[in-house]
């Protein structure tokens, strides 16, 4: 059917082995490309991890079954400067990032991309759950939930620039998970009982250590206060704490205490309890539209608050071009500074923005 050549980014898990497998099924001149993100200490186990040697070697090995062109790109640098760095910043600045969503932008968005134009590709793609759809009425190219609700992974893709979406294919829009496993055990490719990443990629034990390993240094201590400025205790550094957290804080009252707020300036955080941990809207910035154009009037849209969260109603109200105001129909707990407010309207992904502020 043709002869276009498709990069496929290969973590050496299951999904990009298929898709892989899928594309050349198609009839695309297929190439495989793993990246090489972060270099663990030599004592570390990263069997989790896309970073491994492991990964990298069954990655390999899927290619080479299948027959097509296998490549290693180092990003390390690249990965550091835009993901790690990010991470252990916002820890530090009292926001709760989300390293997916930046690999996702910052990685392969630009440089895999980048990286595909070099190898003389027409397409970058991917072992998301999700679709690529052309709108037959506006005629913008659209990101789309997949078939399989389950494993929906369009939350990850807000920041994808609407430009790169006709370069993009989601081989795996109309498959279940248990299907992906069948076609890879088809094929009998070692990756087709291999485990989902559950975890962080780069973080092999716990966040708190990783940050204090960067940072060669531990945080500093401050006080634990309520809504209303009482010193209730102190904290370990503003860093070990999220927003809603309940679990490690070591304080006690007639009802637990929960993080509402983190202030970096005064190295104070805030505790409340559960009433106040709700939130009426969300201020979001760098707002990036995938599949209709900047809005200039409010709409009503769905929007998810964190990738594990049930999509909610609420009111998008614009503020300038790449600012908005997130006004939720209904109060949500434990929205949070740093992770994405994503948007929907129906299966649609309109886009989303980075948390700036949350209202009570």
């Amino acid at each position: 059917m043709t002869s276009k050549r498709v990069a496929v980014a290969m973590s050496g898990g299951v999904d990009s082995s298929v898709s892989v497998a899928l594309l050349k099924e198609q009839g695309y001149s297929v190439i495989g490309i793993h990246m090489k993100l972060y270099e663990p200490p030599s004592m570390e186990r990263q069997s989790k991890s896309c970073c491994s040697l492991d990964d990298t070697l069954d990655a390999r090995a899927v290619c080479s079954r299948l027959d097509v062109p296998f490549y290693v790109i180092d990003f390390r640098d690249e990965f550091k400067d835009n993901v790690i760095d990010y991470f252990v910043q916002e820890y530090l600045d009292g926001r709760t990032p989300n390293p997916c969503v930046m690999c996702n932008q910052k990685i392969k968005s630009q440089y895999l991309l980048e990286k595909a134009d070099e190898l003389g590709c027409d397409y970058l793609a991917t072992g998301h759950y999700a679709r690529i759809l052309k709108d037959s009425a506006s005629g913008n190219w659209q990101i789309t939930r997949p078939r399989d609700f389950h494993k929906d992974q369009t939350y990850f893709l807000f920041g994808t620039p609407s430009e790169e979406l006709p370069r993009l294919l989601f081989p795996l829009a109309e498959y279940s998970k248990p299907e992906v496993r069948e076609i890879a055990e088809r094929y009998g490719l070692v990756s087709a009982q291999k485990p989902d990443s559950q975890e962080i990629c780069f973080v092999p034990l716990n966040y708190r250590e990783f940050i204090v390993n960067q940072l060669n240094k531990t945080p500093e201590p401050g006080n634990f206060v309520s809504s209303s400025g009482e010193v209730l205790g102190r904290h370990k550094g503003i860093p070990y704490y999220t927003v809603g957290q309940r679990r490690g804080l070591q304080i006690s009252g007639s009802t637990p205490y929960y993080v509402v707020q983190l202030d970096k300036k005064k190295n104070q955080i805030v505790l409340g309890k559960i009433e106040e941990t709700f939130v009426k809207s969300v201020e979001v910035s760098k707002v990036n539209w995938v599949s209709i154009e900047p809005i200039e009037e409010p709409i009503s849209v769905s929007v998810k608050l964190r990738y594990a969260h049930k999509a909610v109603k609420a009111k998008i109200i614009p503020q300038n071009y790449n600012r908005a105001q997130v006004v939720l129909e209904v109060p949500e707990r434990s929205a949070s500074p740093g992770q994405a407010a994503v948007f929907y309207q129906e299966d649609i992904l309109l886009g989303g923005g980075w948390i700036d502020r949350c209202d009570a």
